[in-house]
């Protein structure tokens, strides 16, 4: 098979010629159709992430069709249309995972991370981390579904009943929870990069209620913020946005260093707290909502052997809605 390999030392991607093994036991074979292309990704790319186990696959927003089932595999069938998230295995004995907090397995592996991802033509997978995935929608469209969409999905759950919701960062997770929050009657207010006036009129296209840049306060106080751009400087930021009793909810896995701020933005009973990774029920619920809602996700296509081009367009904040690599 073809393969985007990450080598030590980081990015840029290679193409490369990988041979398959057979599918190990709970393991499936999949063809993949399309992957979406995350953040996660660039973090990987400049080494900011601990202990990348060199040479690697990125790709953890994968959509396939199972082509082959190893021994004791018996959830999907062959030719049946699976998505491969985050969250690729967890030990199932650590305090976490008997608590039923398995997105904090100690010994958690991760999809395009700890284990090859879906930038390639073929993955395997341990099918009890797989999702079952609707077979008539366009797989490019599904991609960001299975981590901006479930992570995004797992913060704003975290951010409470928020009438006014504030979210920083306009990119694949905001313009999938900008649907589902006024869907359910929320007002939405974008933040985004200064100067990014298209971002805003995306936004904007989407029904929020006010989009401006992330140095701006709302017209509105916030009862609470999801911020998905790494930049720590943006916790003080959305603190100062959100009234008493606001929460701030950090959904990446990696930011820039959070700065001093004064406790008053703090006080009142204002929080902030970070998500981790997700659990196979965040998915399981996600995938039934997005459903339901018929959630479909804005996408910009690139083939393959264009991964490099995919993540320079996602670094540089010109993709509007998500990036996702057309694979077959």
């Amino acid at each position: 098979m073809k393969t985007m390999r990450l080598a030590a030392g980081g990015g840029p991607l290679k193409l490369t010629e990988a041979a398959v093994p057979p599918p190990a036991p709970h393991q499936v074979r999949i063809a993949v159709e399309a992957c979406g292309v995350c953040r996660t990704d660039l973090h990987l790319l400049d080494g900011e992430l601990p202990a990348i186990p060199y040479p690697l696959t990125p790709g953890h927003e994968v959509v396939g069709t199972v082509a082959e089932a190893g021994p004791g595999a018996t959830r999907f069938r062959v030719g049946q249309r699976v998505g491969v998230p985050w969250l690729g295995q967890t030990c199932g004995a650590c305090r976490d995972c008997l608590q039923g907090r398995e997105n904090l397995c100690e010994h958690a592996r991760f999809t395009g991370y700890t284990l090859d991802g879906g930038y390639a033509e073929q993955l395997l997978a341990d099918e009890r981390y797989c999702l079952a995935l609707p077979a008539e929608a366009p797989a490019a469209e599904l991609a960001p579904l299975l981590c901006a969409g479930l992570i995004g999905y797992r913060a704003y759950r975290m951010a409470g009943p928020a009438a006014n919701l504030g979210l920083y960062g306009f990119g694949a997770a905001a313009h999938l929870l900008a649907q589902v929050a006024q869907a359910e009657g929320r007002a939405v207010f974008a933040f985004t990069r200064p100067g990014d006036e298209a971002s805003q009129a995306f936004a904007r296209q989407l029904g929020v209620r006010w989009a401006g840049a992330s140095d701006e306060a709302p017209p509105e106080p916030l009862d609470a913020a999801i911020l998905f751009a790494p930049v720590g400087a943006l916790v003080p930021a959305a603190l100062s946005a959100v009234r008493r009793g606001g929460r701030v909810v950090c959904a990446g896995i990696h930011m820039s260093d959070i700065p001093a701020f004064p406790y008053a933005l703090l006080w009142g009973e204002r929080s902030v707290q970070s998500v981790a990774n997700l659990t196979r029920a965040d998915g399981a619920a996600f995938m039934r909502l997005a459903v339901r809602l018929g959630l479909r996700a804005t996408v910009q296509r690139f083939p393959l052997g264009e991964a490099n081009a995919a993540l320079e367009s996602l670094r540089r904040g010109t993709v509007q809605g998500a990036a996702v690599l057309q694979i077959a």
